[in-house]
């Protein structure tokens, strides 16, 4: 709870500061609000934290660290392969980081964001050494790769309406949430074996492939569009 007396302020108020900014986003969420959501002052707020935006760098700079502890960049070819299954399911537990991305997209747009410097460093080192594990890729390639594995795995949590009308997906359908993890999981295996033709399948790509194809997950025609669009 926000209010968790057994808590410290700066921690109450950014839990509670992590729902705002999820819910209304950077122009929408309310500073008075979030300090009597935390049992806080307003002023103490500020003391901390100095800016509303300056608030909602520390709380996304707060979800990355978390997402980094419970779902490491991977490392290797074989972490490759059950990312986007990790990353999906960190998302279903959790959708707040994604709704906190797409705020701060549609707030900045292509702008410089608070920051910046220490966001960029921390994709950067992730891509390189994930590289080192891929090599002869690019830093570069590797961003690409990560940034087509973790669209796929978090877009049906920015856009619920189409995951629900385009994909039937109601929220306690443990079926559908299993065939659609099923599906992106298949999908993100067939875009690394189309982007790292220069390697041998990692255990499980052929099968998570095969077995996608045999359940009509991913048909024959796509993976092959996908082999021929690397």
């Amino acid at each position: 709870m926000a209010n968790d007396p057994t808590r410290d302020t700066p921690t109450r108020l950014l839990d509670a500061a992590r729902r705002e900014f999820a819910t209304y986003g950077i122009a929408g969420a309310r500073v008075d609000r979030i300090a009597e959501q935390a049992a806080a002052n307003k002023q103490r707020l500020y003391s901390y934290f100095g800016s509303k935006e300056q608030l909602f760098s520390k709380v996304l700079a707060c979800a990355y660290q978390d997402l980094s502890e419970q779902v490491p960049v991977p490392t290797t070819r074989e972490g490759l392969e059950r990312y986007v299954g990790q990353v999906f399911d960190y998302h279903r537990h959790d959708p707040s980081l994604v709704r906190l991305l797409a705020w701060e997209g549609l707030h900045y747009g292509d702008a410089k964001i608070p920051g910046e410097e220490e966001r960029h460093a921390y994709y950067l080192s992730k891509n390189e050494a994930l590289c080192k594990a891929l090599s002869p890729t690019s830093p570069q390639e590797v961003g690409h790769l990560l940034m087509t594995l973790i669209g796929i795995a978090s877009w049906p949590f920015v856009v619920e309406q189409q995951r629900r009308l385009m994909a039937g997906l109601v929220a306690g359908s443990e079926e559908g949430w299993s065939q659609l993890r099923a599906s992106l999981t298949a999908y993100g295996s067939a875009v690394i074996h189309a982007r790292l033709p220069a390697f041998e399948p990692a255990s499980g790509i052929a099968s998570g492939v095969e077995s996608g194809l045999d359940s009509g997950v991913i048909s024959e025609a796509d993976f092959s569009e996908l082999e021929g669009h690397p």
